[in-house]
């Protein structure tokens, strides 16, 4: 295995603050996290949380200015995520659960934007 590159390790160390500080915006808008970085053989999932009978499979984007955040989020991106969701569902949510892809966008300077429900197959 080969030694990451200094911006790679760079852009590593964002994402997992990025990670952070979305949990923490979850929790304010009162979700209850269940777990964090869910790797599945389809894709890894961010953020899994819970609110009332909502179950969303999370997925953060962190970008250095809030112009790159237009392209952070693309279908190939998100039906990975909804593959992943779909292998962790009966793990994190129960009959009647309504579950959900969610997109949170971060960059310096801006308020979080979260995105409910950003991928509908």
């Amino acid at each position: 295995m080969r030694t990451p590159s200094p911006a790679r390790r760079a852009a590593e160390s964002a994402g997992r603050r990025g990670e952070r500080l979305a949990g923490w915006w979850l929790r304010l808008k009162g979700w209850r996290i269940l777990a964090r970085r869910v790797r599945t053989p389809a894709g890894e999932v961010d953020i899994v949380a819970r609110k009332a009978a909502v179950v969303a499979f999370v997925e953060v984007k962190t970008r250095k200015s809030a112009n790159d955040l237009a392209f952070a989020i693309d279908e190939r991106r998100l039906s990975r995520v909804a593959a992943a969701a779909e292998m962790l569902a009966p793990t994190y949510a129960g009959p009647g659960d309504d579950i959900r892809i969610d997109v949170i966008l971060l960059a310096p300077g801006t308020r979080p934007q979260h995105i409910e429900n950003a991928w509908q197959p």
